[in-house]
């Protein structure tokens, strides 16, 4: 079994510049239809009253010019230049608003919706990234689909992976490995639903998603402002059967992501400067 899933091809790493572009192209085509609509309706606009085509001009242009500083930020942290964090939630409701739009407007460049959103979750993980966000392991929830373990498997993970058999037949029996050796949340969920289930029980600070790229992105906004990182999952077999996800990529980004115990431990033990001035003061 080792051996058939050294043979699995590695999906290639999703272009950031793909998603950015296409965002931007489609905030410019939005921006001059939107002055077309104000510019034909100034006219009647100025009869109800003559300040109203002004206001309604300002709030366009409000709106035009924070989606640019939205992809601008984007553009600064792709290119590794410092960018303002604040500007992210921002971003990510452009995002929503615009992407229905953007994958229409690439069907006429022959950019695939998947494409789009491949480069969406890579943008989205340098930003994580970016942020130096760390928490401890048990602060942390991995989230898989059900169709990571095989199909033929008699064992319900759902909701319970420690009923996985490690037997080596898909990659759940590693994942439970993993969650024990560095003491992460892992759960396998059915669906969108059962997902933000478990982020809504386990609380956590940061989560982990393995998933195909439509449900990476949607599930990336869903439960923002928590931060997520995806991780795409591998499909030999076609969407939802049988599926593979690269162990090493997910170990590399579980040790960008979790504090180690050592330095945890230090961190809860060390004193708090309140702590230091409050004996200082005892002295």
């Amino acid at each position: 079994m080792a051996q058939n899933k050294k043979k699995i091809t590695m999906p290639g790493r999703p272009k950031k510049r793909l998603f950015i572009g296409m965002l931007s192209l489609t905030t410019i085509l939005m921006a001059v239809a939107l002055y077309i609509i104000w510019y034909i309706g100034v006219p009647g606009l100025a009869s109800i009253q003559p300040a109203l085509p002004w206001i309604l001009g300002a709030i366009v242009t409000a709106v035009v010019v924070v989606a640019f500083l939205g992809i601008f930020n984007m553009v600064l942290a792709v290119a590794g230049l410092p960018y303002v964090p604040f500007l992210q939630k921002q971003t990510y409701e452009l995002i929503n608003m615009l992407f229905p739009l953007a994958v229409r407007l690439g069907k006429v460049f022959g950019i695939s919706r998947r494409r789009l959103e491949g480069s969406f979750i890579a943008v989205s993980n340098l930003l994580f990234n970016r942020m130096g966000i760390r928490v401890p392991a048990d602060r942390l929830l991995v989230v898989t689909p059900h169709c990571l373990q095989l199909a033929s498997c008699p064992h319900k993970i759902t909701r319970d992976p420690e009923n996985c058999k490690r037997c080596g037949g898909c990659d759940i029996g590693a994942l439970v490995t993993l969650s024990h050796e560095m003491g992460f949340h892992f759960f396998v969920a059915t669906g969108g639903t059962l997902a933000r289930q478990i982020v809504y029980k386990t609380r956590p600070k940061a989560v982990l998603a393995i998933a195909c790229e439509r449900d990476l992105m949607s599930g990336i906004q869903d439960v923002y402002p928590l931060p997520a990182v995806g991780v795409l999952n591998i499909r030999p077999n076609g969407p939802c059967y049988n599926t593979h996800v690269d162990m090493a990529e997910v170990r590399a980004q579980l040790e960008k992501i979790i504090i180690p115990q050592e330095k945890a431990a230090k961190e809860e033990s060390a004193p708090s400067q309140k702590e230091v001035a409050d004996k200082g003061q005892e002295k």
